[in-house]
């Protein structure tokens, strides 16, 4: 799928674009991108990795993963939307969730869902001017756990 707006191109990274990551703008992603894992990503069946190309840069990034359920229908977990200062306020994040609710509705999802710390106002304005219609889920809590080997 892609999209566009001026100078903007929204693409689904599939295997093989690994190349796409080669410039990336600031604070796109929390890390800088690990050639590894990023080929395992577009590799793993369910994963959904969408960026926003500005003159071949990569300026925005969402990512998502289908979750499949034995007992439900299945649905999109949006994980992470990240667009790199100088690119804010223009609708990228718009664009890119767009995207991501399309591939979701394409794979079968019946809804998407998503998390986000209650002071990130800017995420939470995002989230709350979409055009589906969305609810705050109920109170939960997290546990992190970590799985590193300890080094």
């Amino acid at each position: 799928m892609k999209t566009t707006m001026p100078s903007i191109e929204i693409r689904r990274l599939q295997p093989g674009d690994e190349h796409l990551l080669d410039s990336v703008a600031a604070d796109v992603f929390d890390e800088p991108v690990d050639a590894a894992r990023l080929k395992a990503c577009l590799a793993s069946s369910g994963h959904l990795l969408f960026v926003a190309l500005d003159d071949g840069q990569v300026v925005a990034q969402a990512a998502g993963m289908v979750h499949r359920h034995p007992d439900k229908p299945s649905e999109l977990y949006v994980d992470e939307v990240g667009v790199s200062p100088a690119w804010q306020r223009r609708g990228i994040a718009n664009l890119l969730m767009d995207a991501l609710f399309a591939a979701g509705r394409e794979l079968g999802c019946a809804e998407a869902w998503l998390g986000t710390e209650p002071d990130n106002v800017p995420a939470r304005a995002l989230y709350e001017r979409r055009k589906e219609s969305a609810e705050p889920a109920e109170t939960f809590v997290m546990y992190l756990y970590d799985l590193s080997d300890g080094a």
